[in-house]
């Protein structure tokens, strides 16, 4: 076994360490990191198909049902993928974007509905 020990700067401009441990004796580290980083896009993609498409929430029993939300899922994941190539943002930012717009206008609506309230009081 090799233990492979890369160091590299995160966008933030700070210095983060990976460990690696492989059974692969042939290849070097630079491959073998390579190698890495393309399987952990693998692990980027489950994570975002699973919370970001809710496919792991799934209350289905049936099969058929369990088909339509595993393809729902999968479109659902492309239409995001669009969207990360249109705005140049990840999964995440874009859900976290959509929340925060929801309770903002949840807010307004909210504040409107009480000062409507307050209105109908005084009259």
């Amino acid at each position: 076994m090799q233990l492979i020990k890369k160091i590299f700067t995160n966008e933030d401009g700070s210095t983060g360490v990976l460990y690696l441990i492989s059974n692969d004796l042939i290849h070097d580290a630079d491959y073998l990191y390579l190698i890495y980083q393309k399987r952990w896009n693998i692990e980027v993609y489950h994570k975002s198909i699973k919370q970001n498409t809710s496919l792991a929430a799934s209350p289905t029993k049936r099969v058929i049902s369990q088909a339509n939300h595993l393809f729902c899922s999968l479109i659902s994941y492309c239409k995001l993928e669009l969207l990360k190539i249109k705005t140049a943002t990840n999964h995440f930012a874009m859900k976290h974007q959509l929340i925060l717009k929801a309770n903002q206008a949840s807010y307004f609506e909210l504040l409107k509905l009480q000062s409507s309230l307050a209105y109908k009081a005084s009259a």
